[in-house]
């Protein structure tokens, strides 16, 4: 069951520090099924925003516009000091928040994310029209490739198969390769949780590597027989290193309101 808040939609569930979790491109809400159902009941506040990434004009599909649309949705329901937890393009939306409005964040929890480097699908999407040739790049995402349900598997050529949607992705994954961050890492004086899969393909653990080098405050954590969406691939093992990394902060006792 979605909130509505103005132009925004999202899930949420429990209360106290605030958890925003942040999807992929390619991905949706339910990729953090595991979270949801988990940390409301370890007294966190769970919160998940739809991305429009079909819904804005074409000149302002980018990266920096979803940074932007984050920021105001999380100024609006009156949330300050959070945990921004992103996967794939999450991730490197989390970075960009970070970086312009620091008031926003308490830490960041980074898994598979772009911003350094990604393997992105080019200019086009070849065989788009092919069912197996989808199936098999969904399937290659994970290290199990049972992981890409035929559901999951579906919704992907749907949307690549939709002339609007498809090239609206191709903006987004071209303004993501396009915004790296290497040079703004430096300044990002948060504690940061890297929460990696062994066998990552889209974004190696040698991205992972450099994350782990240019950010000042992080820790790296691996999770072996794992791909580029670890709490999908290894929900139990990601919610361990996840639940544990938090409880250092205290974080329950906290104001994570904005003044009104």
């Amino acid at each position: 069951m979605y909130n509505k808040e103005k132009k925004f939609s999202y899930i949420k569930k429990g209360s106290g520090h605030p958890l925003i979790l942040l999807h992929g491109l390619m991905g949706g809400l339910s990729n953090f099924n595991a979270l949801l159902d988990f940390f409301p009941e370890k007294g966190y506040q769970v919160i998940i925003p739809v991305l429009p990434l079909y819904k804005m004009p074409l000149f302002l599909t980018n990266i920096y516009s979803l940074s932007k649309y984050i920021i105001q949705f999380l100024i609006e329901i009156g949330i300050k000091n959070s945990t921004l937890i992103g996967n794939s393009l999450g991730g490197h939306i989390a970075l960009i928040i970070a970086k312009k409005r620091i008031d926003l964040v308490h830490s960041l929890v980074l898994t598979g994310s772009s911003g350094l480097f990604e393997k992105a699908f080019g200019d086009a999407f070849p065989k788009r029209e092919n069912y197996e040739y989808i199936r098999k790049k969904s399937q290659e995402v994970f290290y199990d490739p049972k992981i890409a349900t035929k559901e999951l598997v579906d919704e992907v050529f749907h949307i690549v198969n939709d002339k609007k949607k498809g090239i609206k992705t191709l903006y987004i994954a071209k303004s993501s390769m396009k915004y790296n961050m290497s040079k703004d890492l430096s300044v990002i004086e948060k504690p940061i949780c890297l929460i990696w899969g062994k066998q990552d393909p889209v974004t190696p653990p040698e991205v992972a590597k450099e994350f782990h080098r240019l950010l000042p405050h992080s820790e790296l954590y691996w999770i072996d027989k794992c791909g580029h969406v670890p709490m999908m691939e290894h929900p139990k093992k990601f919610i361990k290193i996840l639940e544990k990394w938090l409880s250092k902060f205290n974080l329950n006792h906290e104001n994570f309101f904005c003044e009104v």
